[in-house]
């Protein structure tokens, strides 16, 4: 199999290097070689945070460059702007729709960008957006964000419903399995 990339993008505090790590331990039980890596970014809440998931047959670089990424899964819709030029021509960019204002927006300095998604998928990208935030809290939990959007990345990652589900569960710690348990069953029905 040829190597497949991922980016996961999003702030800190959304829980992007969790969901690699859930990413990762299913493409390793399936047999691939897996290098996932945290490039970019700083993990204080706030600060941008992304990683790089690619896995295959043989991996040799954790590194993904600009228009290489067949999924983009952003947990925030000015963090997926950000990274769209790494989207190959025919990727996929899943979106959460959720806006966190970055510090210039906060200190009156910029305006947060209007239609982020919509100027994305006029481009001709194919944009899956939902509303994470909103199934999260339906779950049990707004920390399950990540957990919701890895139900929507499962229709296109390849492997049954109940793998991930039972991966999610066995990686997110014990206390909130449940809640992420129905987070990721929200996630995929919402495809």
């Amino acid at each position: 199999m040829s190597v497949k990339n991922i980016i996961i993008v999003g702030v800190g505090g959304q829980g992007t290097l969790l969901a690699s790590r859930i990413m990762g331990n299913a493409f390793i039980e399936k047999g691939y070689d897996v290098k996932v890596s945290e490039v970019h970014g700083m993990s204080q809440r706030g600060g941008s945070v992304v990683t790089y998931v690619r896995y295959g047959d043989k991996v040799y670089s954790p590194l993904i460059d600009k228009g290489e990424a067949d999924i983009i899964i952003a947990f925030e819709q000015l963090e997926a702007a950000r990274w769209l030029p790494y989207l190959k021509p025919d990727g996929i960019l899943i979106s959460s729709t959720q806006k966190i204002d970055p510090m210039p927006v906060i200190m009156g300095k910029a305006e947060y960008p209007e239609n982020i998604l919509e100027d994305i998928r006029a481009k001709g990208v194919k944009v899956i957006e939902v509303d994470a935030l909103k199934l999260a809290e339906e779950a049990g939990s707004a920390k399950s964000t990540n957990v919701v959007l890895l139900g929507v990345a499962a229709h296109f990652l390849g492997f049954d419903k109940e793998t991930w589900k039972r991966i999610v569960c066995s990686t997110v710690p014990k206390k909130t399995v449940e809640i992420n348990e129905k987070a990721f069953e929200l996630g995929y029905a919402a495809k």
